[in-house]
């Protein structure tokens, strides 16, 4: 079959590899129809994430149809229509019951070396570096999904797959990063970061009962989305003083919660990320927390920090002094994704939400380095590369 792969930093290419095959009682194998390049993929891209080996398969938001089940899973068939969530989760270990999916135990193959970093494994994660289980990804025809009869979300035929494909990961993301929130009626929510996630993240608080959300970014296509589809106030960080402009629209008092939803590769103006930049490239600092630091200084007293961008490494300069002294909240990880896809897909049907408005750009697996480029250095008017097989 045909697959993208890892060659190394700011190099992906698409190559014929062995097609999978079911290796245990509880696999499955899926052809996909649809896959993406999400943000997450761009830290690969870039060398952020170690672990990663050269021919690695890449992609972790895929949907598809399923062809041969294993004899332990019984609640898929042949010829079902499937979305696979981004987490391998074993559906029976401690975190797994208590629905935190993204913490399981069991789903490492390569537990010790992801607690040599973090202390703690969280669970497996499709083509997301050895780190993370080694596992192969779904940019490609075919993949294997291990732990089928915990994972895999059914899905109605009929319905485009544009409008299910998210379900994989970043609209589930965006929703939990906005119930981390602990919204209540009348909050003003700030986001930062109008990629894919925080575009979600904007809908989602408001279905949460948000009054009032506040988008930050840059990127002139991805601010159109927040203000026009999404109903946000925008500000362009690179034109505005952005906490100055956070304590005017809040009468001084600040947002109630802010979500972080750009993580370890954040882009910003003046001095701290000159500093990011320089220490970054001198391997002296793993990520840039542009965001995350303004965020804790913007929030107000009492109010909650959510982080869905990913962070992967040590960061410097955290103001930590204002988040204790102002009695702030703090709520992060990898989402827990079988506690979301279902409600998710039930207001997809409903028609509350249609997420397929991210989507820019529909293209082939062949198309997929020269995307990787594009993506990565914001070209073209991109806000999602979607893949069709």
């Amino acid at each position: 079959m045909r697959a993208v792969t890892w060659q190394g930093t700011r190099k992906v290419g698409v190559e014929t590899v062995p097609d999978p095959k079911i290796l245990s009682d509880r696999d499955a194998i899926i052809r996909i129809t649809s896959t993406a390049i999400c943000g997450s993929d761009l830290h690969l891209y870039g060398g952020f994430i170690p672990t990663m080996e050269k021919g690695d398969i890449l992609g972790h938001e895929f949907m598809g149809e399923v062809m041969e089940v294993a004899p332990g899973v019984k609640n898929l068939h042949v010829g079902d229509r499937v979305v696979v969530p981004f987490t391998l989760s074993c559906g029976s270990c401690f975190h797994c019951r208590s629905k935190e999916f993204s913490l399981c135990d069991n789903t490492n193959p390569n537990a010790s070396v992801a607690e040599k970093f973090y202390g703690f494994s969280p669970a497996g994660l499709f083509g997301y570096s050895h780190m993370m289980g080694g596992y192969a990804g779904g940019q490609a025809e075919y993949v294997r999904v291990p732990y089928a009869d915990v994972g895999p979300l059914k899905v109605p035929k009929g319905i485009d797959d544009d409008k299910l494909l998210f379900l994989s990961d970043i609209f589930p993301t965006g929703y939990m990063a906005a119930e981390n929130c602990d919204i209540k009626q009348g909050d003003t929510i700030a986001v930062w970061g109008c990629g894919p996630v925080g575009l979600f993240a904007i809908q989602s608080a408001y279905l949460l009962g948000a009054e009032r959300v506040i988008a930050i970014d840059r990127i002139p296509e991805r601010l159109r989305l927040a203000e026009d589809v999404c109903g946000a106030e925008i500000i362009n960080y690179e034109e505005l003083a952005v906490l100055d402009e956070l304590q005017r629209l809040t009468g001084g008092r600040g947002p109630d919660a802010c979500i972080d939803a750009v993580g370890l590769e954040g882009h910003g103006t003046g001095v701290m990320y000159a500093y990011d930049k320089a220490k970054t490239n001198l391997m002296m600092e793993t990520d840039r927390p542009i965001a995350l630091r303004e965020a804790i200084q913007a929030c107000r007293k009492g109010g909650t920090l959510s982080i869905p961008g990913v962070y992967g490494g040590l960061l410097d300069k955290i103001p930590f002094g204002a988040a204790f002294n102002k009695g702030m909240t703090l709520k992060m990880g990898q989402t827990h994704m079988q506690k979301y896809m279902k409600p998710l897909l039930d207001l997809i049907l409903q028609g509350e939400i249609d997420p397929s408005f991210v989507v820019s750009h529909r293209i082939s697996l062949d198309e997929a380095p020269e995307a990787y480029e594009k993506w990565q250095k914001k070209e073209d008017y991109c806000t999602k590369f979607v893949i069709k097989n």
